[in-house]
């Protein structure tokens, strides 16, 4: 028999195979597809409430690797038991239903862990959290039947048993590798969570009618009409903490809200719990920290003039607040780059928070890569670029610190936004140590008004005389209000920090903050 006619013959006996059991292999791919898609999915949803710390991702990885692990021994069991193609189509249909309502299930869920954040109350944010990654138990449970359930039903004999494994088991990976590409570079970014998820249900839910077709009418009218509320029963991200939501969006790196209070509007990213940009149309100051980063290049050695910054980089530009007060202090006499990672971002600050005003060079990038590519030399560098409440931990260490030096000129400043809490100044210990490790002065200014604290590294020897003498000099709009209150309200001090330094090899930033907020919701 010729290859042409073998090959005729082996197309033939596929389609007169029952449909059911023609559907097993894309099953299997779309299920591979599916596990990993929930898995993006989940770290979605928390990340608004729970943030995406390494711990986060940990746990999150951990469960749905337990969660796969029982699948794989239950779908052994039954498909030993029950071998036959609609027990495994009916799974996956259930799966498929699960995964669709999740959104919707954990929608109450997440809001209450907003209100246990309200209340600080230990109790309700563990409980919210345990019932939201329990939520996720049956959905994976049941994907990780699939392989060892479609290997039992695809097996013909003990010589084929290895090709037939290694099959199913390609296929799911292969299917795995799409939901990990997928949601983070298209569906998510493009549609957002809820979508993305509902999608993944929804292809596992149409290829399981379509195996179970006619078999099981009732099931899959059942399944039609639980898609269809998707549609139409209310969900949504998060509502605001406080004031009027005027924008919300899922970019490919955060949850972005923008906030109307009274004549301010506010940037929140992600938990919520912090402020990134504001812009107030009655007031060109903030009131808040970043006010205190336009009198950075008084921490230099004595001048016989008004220290003016002739070039500054913000790394973290956000909405711009910064840039835009800058422009305003010192006029066109300074140049201004702003480095942000997130595209979703700078469109926003250009709509929301006259980032045009400050006419800046924007520039779209990692900040420490920039710093090791692109970045020129400058007067100032501002670093503001965390994620509250976690922070990128290659963005605390000596290492990147010693970047930021070698790109400061003479006598150039280095300011740094740490958050705390009123009693709790761990953090600034840690970034100030750090900072101390690389500079020969580090200065603080604790925000009266808000739980923030500017810490500022000198590249020459400075004085507190010399720091106390230049804001004396300043006199550029807006600068000058700053430099007469933090001469006048004691809030500016020497570093009396020199703990742990931050590295590369060891930075546990995350585990620190995270001993920040027990501590702080726990009372202690």
């Amino acid at each position: 028999m010729g290859g042409g006619t073998a090959a005729a013959v082996v197309r033939i006996l596929y389609c007169a195979l029952p449909l059911s059991r023609r559907l097993l292999l894309p099953l299997v791919f779309v299920s591979g597809m599916a596990s990993l898609g929930v898995e993006f999915g989940a770290s979605r949803l928390l990340a608004p409430y729970f943030g995406t710390s390494l711990y986060v991702w940990g746990v999150l990885i951990g469960l749905i690797l337990i969660y796969l692990s029982a699948g794989y021994v239950i779908g052994g069991r039954l498909a030993d038991s029950h071998p036959r193609d609609e027990v495994l189509f009916q799974i996956t249909a259930w799966a498929g239903l699960w995964i669709g309502l999740i959104p919707l299930v954990s929608y109450p869920i997440l809001l209450a862990s907003q209100q246990g954040f309200r209340d600080l109350s230990v109790g309700l944010v563990a409980g919210t959290l345990l019932a939201v990654v329990l939520l996720f138990a049956a959905p994976v449970i049941l994907l990780g039947c699939v392989s060892p359930f479609a290997i039992r039903l695809l097996l013909k004999n003990i010589e084929t048993g290895g090709n037939t494994a290694g099959r199913v088991y390609a296929l799911s990976t292969a299917g795995s590798i799409f939901g990990t590409f997928l949601p983070v570079f298209w569906f998510i970014p493009t549609y957002g969570t809820r979508p993305t998820l509902e999608g993944f249900g929804l292809a596992l839910v149409l290829i399981s009618i379509a195996g179970l077709w006619p078999r099981r009418k009732v099931f899959a009218v059942f399944a039609l009409a639980v898609i269809l509320s998707w549609v139409f029963l209310p969900s949504g991200i998060k509502p605001p903490e406080y004031g009027s939501l005027l924008y919300e969006k899922e970019s490919a790196y955060n949850y972005i809200q923008v906030v109307q209070v009274a004549t301010k509007t506010e940037l929140i990213l992600n938990e919520g719990q912090a402020i990134h940009s504001i812009y107030d149309s009655s007031d060109n100051l903030t009131h808040n920290y970043w006010d205190y980063l336009l009198v950075a290049d008084a921490f230099r050695p004595a001048q016989s003039t008004a220290p003016i910054p002739k070039s500054v980089a913000i790394l973290g530009l956000a909405g711009g607040t910064s840039a835009r007060q800058y422009r305003l202090a010192y006029g066109s006499q300074i140049d201004i780059t702003g480095v942000e990672i997130d595209p979703e971002i700078l469109a926003i600050g250009h709509r929301y928070f006259h980032l045009g005003d400050a006419g800046a060079h924007e520039v779209l990038a990692d900040a420490r890569y920039w710093l090791d590519t692109q970045a020129g030399k400058y007067d100032v560098i501002v670093l503001d670029a965390y994620r509250q409440p976690y922070i990128p931990f290659h963005l605390t260490t000596k290492e990147f610190f010693q970047q930021v030096r070698a790109h400061l000129n003479p006598g150039g400043v280095a300011a740094v936004n740490v958050g705390r809490t009123a009693t709790d100044y761990r953090l600034v210990d840690a970034i100030a140590s750090t900072m101390a490790a690389v500079y020969p002065n580090v200065y603080l200014i604790d925000d009266p008004n808000f739980t923030n604290t500017l810490v500022f590294g000198t590249t020459e020897p400075v004085t507190m005389q010399d720091v106390e003498h230049n804001l004396g000099l300043v006199n550029s709009p807006l600068a000058t209000d700053v430099a007469q209150a933090t001469l006048s309200g004691g809030w500016l001090k020497p570093s009396p920090y020199h703990g742990q330094v931050f590295t590369d090899d060891l930075a546990p930033v995350e585990r620190l903050i995270d001993e920040i907020i027990f501590s702080y919701v726990s009372g202690r």
